[in-house]
This record gives C-alpha cells, sequence and structure tokens, in this order.
C-alpha cells in the first residue's frame, strides 16, 4: 500500500478517477495493524488480472501523526478512520470497527461501489427506433 502525506494527496487520492480508500492510521494503533491485513486484501482483489484499472480499489495509508493538516481537514477523530473516494469526491467513512467481520463487509461494499455501473438496457420501443436507424427490423 502507497503512503501518502500533505504533499501528494491530492495527486495520488483527488486526481484519480478510481475508487480510493484512505486508511488514516498511527504506529500505536493497535487497531490499526490488526486492519492491515485486510486493507491489503482488498487492494489485492481488486487488482487482479481480470480487472480493469478503472475499476480497481486503491489503498492508501495517511500517518495521521505526521500529517495533522489532513487529519485535522476530514476531522479524523478516532484511528483508524477509512475515508472512501471515487473520483475525488468522498463518499464514505468508515470508523469505530466493531470486528473482522464487519470490515470484511464494509470493504466488500466499496469493491462493489467500484465497479461500472451496468449499461441501460433498451425498451421495446427503444430498440426498434434503433434498428430502424440501423436499417434492420425488430422481431
Amino acid at each position: 500500500m502507497l503512503s501518502v502525506n500533505e504533499r501528494n494527496f491530492t495527486r495520488e487520492v483527488l486526481e484519480t478517477s478510481s475508487t480510493v480508500v484512505v486508511d488514516f492510521w498511527a504506529p500505536w494503533c493497535g487497531l490499526c495493524r490488526l486492519i492491515n491485513p485486510l486493507l491489503q486484501e482488498c487492494q489485492n482483489q481488486g487488482n487482479d488480472a481480470s480487472s480493469a484499472s478503472s475499476h480497481r480499489v486503491k489503498v492508501v495509508r495517511v500517518n495521521a501523526d505526521n500529517n495533522l493538516k489532513l487529519t485535522s481537514q476530514y476531522q479524523i477523530k478516532s484511528l483508524p478512520t477509512l475515508l472512501v473516494f471515487k473520483d475525488g469526491d468522498l463518499i464514505q467513512r468508515l470508523e469505530g470497527f466493531r470486528g473482522r467481520e464487519e470490515l470484511r463487509i464494509a470493504l466488500q461494499n466499496i469493491r462493489e461501489i467500484a465497479l461500472p455501473k451496468s449499461p441501460e438496457i433498451l425498451g421495446k420501443a427503444a430498440t426498434s427506433k434503433v434498428l430502424q436507424n440501423s436499417g434492420h427490423k425488430a422481431a
């Protein structure tokens, strides 16, 4: 996982078109160390060879003790706190974890957010119009 700081946060998080999970952590935080493997797993599962780059989940870490401006800007009150960004917009905030299973479910939901929406299915009238314009007839 990439370590992000105040100098590269905009480039690595806000200017990224993919879904980004930002893990605010500290070296003294035991729970932060506990969730680290789950975050790594989330990033690895979303980044296998079958995933398009725009559908990937990027996980980055911000050391809250060393980046007080970011910690204050995003009102981080407890650690760990996960912020989820999509296309540069903050869309979700996760804090106060109650266990591994809850985090696993939350990370699965984040992976689903990263997937593109299915294309809209055309109704019969719209399909007929498309076919007419192409010179074909609807069945």
